[in-house]
């Protein structure tokens, strides 16, 4: 599990947040973004058709966070590997985590997929919509997946945790109320569980029912 305060979980923030309009927008063909997944040195890109939440329904694609260079990768590349996987047949893999296909991704030999016209638009409109600001948001979201029909996990970078902390959510209900509420509930240490299901998190919290 990485650092929730250094440079890679705000990495994996950045990354979250350039793609979160491919949950609405087509990757390619009939297949969206349904999680981000922050693992170590890495984001594990899930995807599947619009709906998809059951583990058989979703595939988890590796992608490094560094370059053969040991250069940071930028968000619009870590779209334009996802693009191509998307486009192409499954790979094998015997490899699973959540209960999902998980994918290796060798970027030195992937080819990156071109900018789309959705790409280039969403470009424009996010950057006169939310415009750069030095503070990052706190606390950081550094993944999700949907879990549900109507619900997700977040996944958020809580120093005193010493990792990620995975709240459930509910979409629907006092949503506004729980988005106003979370930063503090998520500091809460009586709430903390361990899921030993997840890598991705060191503590969880269920705010289904909050």
């Amino acid at each position: 599990m990485n650092d929730p305060g250094g440079d890679t979980a705000e990495q994996q923030a950045y990354i979250t947040r350039f793609l979160l309009d491919y949950t609405a927008v087509p990757l390619a063909g009939g297949t969206f973004l349904r999680g981000v997944l922050p693992a170590r040195d890495a984001v594990r890109v899930v995807t599947g058709a619009a709906d998809a939440v059951a583990p058989h329904e979703l595939v988890a694609y590796e992608v490094p966070l560094s370059d053969e260079d040991e250069e940071p990768v930028t968000a619009p590349l870590v779209l334009a590997w996802t693009r191509t996987l998307a486009s192409g047949p499954l790979p094998h893999t015997d490899a699973t985590v959540m209960s999902m296909p998980l994918i290796p991704v060798d970027t030195t030999v992937l080819e990156p997929a071109d900018s789309s016209h959705a790409d280039q638009a969403l470009r424009v409109l996010r950057t006169l919509a939310w415009p750069f600001v030095e503070a990052p948001p706190s606390p950081a979201l550094c993944g999700f997946l949907f879990t549900g029909q109507d619900s997700m996990r977040l996944y958020l970078a809580v120093e005193k945790a010493g990792g990620l902390i995975a709240a459930d959510v509910q979409l629907t209900g006092a949503l506004t109320a729980l988005l106003a509420a979370l930063p503090s509930l998520i500091g809460e240490e009586e709430r903390w569980v361990t899921d030993t299901s997840d890598p991705h998190c060191v503590h969880a919290v269920d705010l289904t029912t909050w």
